[in-house]
Order: C-alpha cells, then sequence, then structure tokens
C-alpha cells in the first residue's frame, strides 16, 4: 500500500480524503473538523504550528500532524 502524499491540501481536499462518500463538501470538512477540535492534543500541535482555523489551506507539517494523530486516509 502506498504511503499517504504529504503535501498542502485545501481543507475540502483532505476532508474528502477522510470522508469520500460525504454529500457535500461542506459536511466532510465539518467531519474533519469535529475529528480534529475533539483531539485535544492534535489541536494543540497544529496551534504550535500557526494553523489558523479559517484557513482554507493545510500546510504539510500540518497535514503530517492530521496523520500522526489521526492515520492515514
Amino acid at each position: 500500500m502506498e504511503k499517504f502524499p504529504i503535501r498542502s491540501y485545501t481543507k475540502k481536499e483532505l476532508a474528502f480524503c477522510y470522508f469520500p462518500t460525504a454529500e457535500n463538501p461542506h459536511s466532510a470538512v465539518n467531519h474533519l473538523m469535529r475529528w480534529i477540535n475533539n483531539c485535544t492534543p492534535l489541536r494543540k500541535a497544529l496551534e504550535e504550528q500557526g494553523y489558523q482555523k479559517t484557513a482554507k489551506w493545510l500546510s504539510p507539517r500540518e497535514v503530517r500532524l492530521i496523520i500522526e494523530y489521526l492515520g492515514e486516509p
């Protein structure tokens, strides 16, 4: 199995990787953000990297942290 590529993703792109059967982008992003917000260590690690909840893009570092805490999609 190939490793998930670490690169910049929009929140929508990454959310659809985790939730490919979501009916619309908004619900996929909401679900991913709920997972992130419910994982306190991940949320803190992202904040230390400079994460802004209003950002549309996730940096490769942020994506790496998400995968580290939530697993590969």
